[in-house]
Formats: C-alpha cells, sequence, structure tokens
C-alpha cells in the first residue's frame, strides 16, 4: 500500500525515462531510505519495487505541511522551483551534484535557489561556489560481493581461464576504452596468460569509434584474447566483475563513476585514472593503482605491473572487499542523506509551520 500524504516527507524525481547514473542512484537509494522514512520517488519509468508516486501526485501534495524535494538535475531543480513559487507547494529544495567542470551560468543560478546542496566527492564540492555536504556513494555489498568458485562462474559467462581484466561502460573515447585496449594489446604480446574483456555499448556516433577498437585487436592478431562483450542488464552485473582477476577504469573524464566500488567489493583490485571520484575511492598501491588521465604509456606500464605480480593482485583484490565495506556500503550513503532530510525538516522560524512528521518549519 502507497503512503499517504501526511506520510509522505521526501520526493525524489527522476524526470528521465532512459536508464543513467542518476536514475540508477534513485532506484538504489529510495527503497532503503523509506525503511527509515516517508521517501519516494517520481517519474517516468521507475520499477515497481521503488516506493513512488504519480508526478501529478508530487506536484498537488496539500500544503499543510513541509517536504524535501530532492533534484539531482537541471529540469528537478527548475521544476522543484515552480513547485514551490509558483504551485506554492511547501518543498525544502535539495540538490545533489556529481558535476567535476565548471556550471553553467543557468546552473548556477539554480543552485543558488537551493535550500541545501549535496557533493558526490570532495573534487565535485570544489566547482561548487556555495557549501555543500560531501557524501560519497556508497555499494550494495550484499549483491556485489566475491564469487566462491571462479572457474565454474567463468565458464557460464562463456569466458576462458588465465588472467582475465575487464573495462566495463559505456565504450567512446570519453571512457578511454582505447587506452585500455592499447595497453592490453602491449600486455597481451608479451604476457600469454593475459585476456581483457571489454563490456558494453557505443551508441550513435560512438559506434565507429568501437569498430576501429576492433579492427586495432584483429590487425594485432588478439580477436581470441581481448574479447568485446555486449552490455548486460544491471541485475548480471555482479557476476561479470567477479569472474574479474582486475579491473581498468581508463576514463578520461568522470562525474562521480561507481565501477571501481563495483569491482572492488567483488574483491577485484582496480587500475584507474585519476578523473571522478576515482583518487577518493581507491587506496594507491593497497586496493589497486592510480595514474593520470590520459596517459597511455602509464597504463600499459601499470597493467603490465599489476598482472606480473598474481600474488599481490589477490592481496589488493582482500584488501579492497573490505576497504568498500569498512567505508562504502550503501547504508552509510541512505543513512547521511537521511541526515540531511532530517536537517532540512526540523528548521524552525516564529510562524511555528508544521512538518509532516510533527516538527515545525519555516
Amino acid at each position: 500500500m502507497g503512503l499517504s500524504a501526511t506520510e509522505i516527507e521526501v520526493v525524489a524525481p527522476n524526470l528521465k525515462r532512459r536508464l543513467s547514473g542518476v536514475t540508477a542512484t534513485v532506484v538504489r537509494l529510495v527503497p532503503l531510505m523509506a525503511r527509515q522514512m516517508g521517501v519516494v520517488a517520481t517519474g517516468p519509468g521507475l520499477p515497481g519495487h521503488v516506493p513512488h508516486v504519480p508526478l501529478w501526485r508530487a506536484a498537488l501534495l496539500p500544503r499543510d505541511c513541509w517536504r524535501v524535494w530532492h533534484a539531482r538535475r537541471n529540469t528537478e531543480m527548475l521544476l522543484g522551483l515552480v513547485l514551490r513559487r509558483v504551485l506554492r507547494r511547501r518543498y525544502r529544495l535539495l540538490f545533489t551534484s556529481a558535476s567535476q567542470r565548471h556550471h553553467s551560468r543557468y546552473t548556477r543560478w539554480l543552485i543558488s535557489k537551493m535550500d541545501h546542496v549535496i557533493a558526490t566527492s570532495a573534487k565535485t564540492a570544489a566547482y561548487l561556489e556555495c557549501p555543500a555536504t560531501v557524501i560519497l556513494h556508497g555499494i550494495d555489498t550484499d549483491t556485489f560481493a566475491p564469487c566462491g568458485d571462479r572457474s565454474a562462474l567463468r565458464a557460464r559467462l562463456d569466458l576462458p581461464g588465465g588472467l582475465l581484466v575487464g573495462c566495463y561502460g559505456r565504450i567512446r573515447h570519453q571512457k578511454g576504452t582505447d587506452l585500455f585496449v592499447d595497453a592490453m594489446i602491449e600486455t597481451a604480446r608479451v604476457d600469454p596468460r593475459v585476456v581483457g574483456v571489454v563490456m558494453g555499448r557505443a551508441t550513435g556516433k560512438h559506434r565507429e569509434y568501437e569498430c576501429a577498437l576492433r579492427a586495432r585487436v584483429a590487425a594485432a592478431g588478439l580477436s581470441g584474447r581481448i574479447l568485446f562483450r555486449p552490455e548486460v542488464p544491471v541485475s548480471e552485473m555482479p557476476a561479470w566483475y567477479q569472474a574479474l582477476d582486475l579491473f581498468v577504469a581508463p576514463q578520461r573524464w568522470e562525474g562521480f563513476g561507481l565501477t571501481p566500488l563495483e569491482a572492488m567489493a567483488c574483491g577485484v583490485p582496480v587500475l584507474a585514472t585519476r578523473v571522478g571520484a576515482f583518487d577518493e575511492l581507491v587506496k594507491q598501491d593497497e586496493t589497486g593503482r592510480l595514474i593520470a588521465a590520459d596517459d597511455a604509456a602509464g597504463m600499459a606500464e601499470a597493467l603490465r605491473a599489476l598482472v606480473s605480480d598474481p600474488a599481490g593482485i589477490l592481496r589488493m583484490g582482500r584488501a579492497a572487499r573490505e576497504h568498500v565495506l569498512a567505508r562504502f556500503r550503501l547504508e552509510r550513503e541512505a543513512g547521511e542523506i537521511i541526515q540531511v532530510y532530517r536537517a532540512l525538516l526540523a528548521r524552525k522560524n516564529a510562524a511555528g509551520n508544521t512538518t509532516c512528521n510533527g516538527g515545525t518549519q519555516t
């Protein structure tokens, strides 16, 4: 049964039908937070297990109490302003920023109208022109966990034996897929144990980029050892991490980037570039290795060094799992966001207006 109007304390909009990192965040967090307070999502295409209300209902909730509108996109910030200023709904406006670039004038204006801002990393916070609470993303460590029999898993996924190195995500220049392929070509030529797996999807103009990478691998005579696999549903991703010995995140640019966390949660060490939040996630030479972005020579050198030390890979894999359990559980992220919600709902003024949970609100 859905929540009544007075039970709804937070609305998290998702105004994009196509799957994206923001959508995945909403889908991951809202069910968990809904166990502790009245949190619902709104927007198109949300899975049935996510507590949600139709957008029209979120826009017409009674004005008898205050709620939080938690936006993660410009469109959602704008709609929150419309709901509060035009429809006179009592929403406290919260924005989460994951971007690591200077915002446009329009985005800065929207952010300036928010009651509070969350940044998904310290690097992201540095690009904001206002105070922000830094809350790093977390991961579901029950779903993303090491497997018991890697050989059996590889057989089920039709993956070969050897030392398996993966690179997952969208196939495009920004994601650095070519850096991974070039490093794998160099490494596979000198180390017969090493097998690479590129898995993901190339869309639109990026299909030509993928074709060029496949041709490069074929020209090197390594089509049987640097494999291209199609994108799989999110629910199948843990198995693809569990099958690996090493994961590579070669991005040239990234907003946050969950793939290193997903890999480390599965007990797989990570070779990553210093973009997004990667240098806040990976502990250098303990849970993996960090290199400069867009450094092809550095990528190849670091990859060769890692695969030459299988015992070190095993040690870093164990440390990676412990690192995620200690600092990056999804429950920690949800709890820290809930603290922000409750602080916003606890604000008071002389008018003594009520919140939905019985407190007072400005």
